[in-house]
């Protein structure tokens, strides 16, 4: 293998991974209720599979901006992912990829994560 071969590799391989941390680095600065409600969109967006790892990275670090970016700006949560984040969600996983399926649980448990997050998330009072 020479030497550009060999690079090449090394970048597929720990590219991502140093960019994946990156981002984990960049959310666990955010504020409680943004860091959870980007770890529910994260858990989400798991569904979807973009084509390429750039496309993936380049999914993550946006959210990212876009939480910083809401953070800085004191937006609430509700104003970034409006009344649905599966919507919201969706459309924002749209720009990277086509998407996958993704089960009506993982639709249900983003819903009520964003509630939580918002600080808007009504008790189960039937069990």
């Amino acid at each position: 293998m020479s030497g550009d071969e060999k690079n090449g590799f090394l970048m597929k391989v720990i590219g991502p991974k140093k960019r994946w941390r990156a981002y984990k680095a960049r959310v666990k600065e955010l504020p409680e209720s943004h860091r959870t409600a980007i770890e529910a969109i994260e858990r989400y967006l798991m569904h979807f599979v973009p084509t390429d790892g750039d496309s993936n990275a380049a999914m993550f670090e946006d959210l990212a901006d876009l939480f910083e970016q809401a953070v800085a700006d004191g937006t609430p949560i509700r104003d970034i992912v409006g009344e649905d984040p599966v919507e919201f969600v969706d459309e924002f996983a749209q720009n990277y990829s086509e998407g996958g399926y993704v089960p009506a649980r993982a639709r249900k448990q983003l819903t009520e994560d964003i509630e939580h997050a918002a600080g808007t998330r009504t008790e189960d009072t039937t069990t």
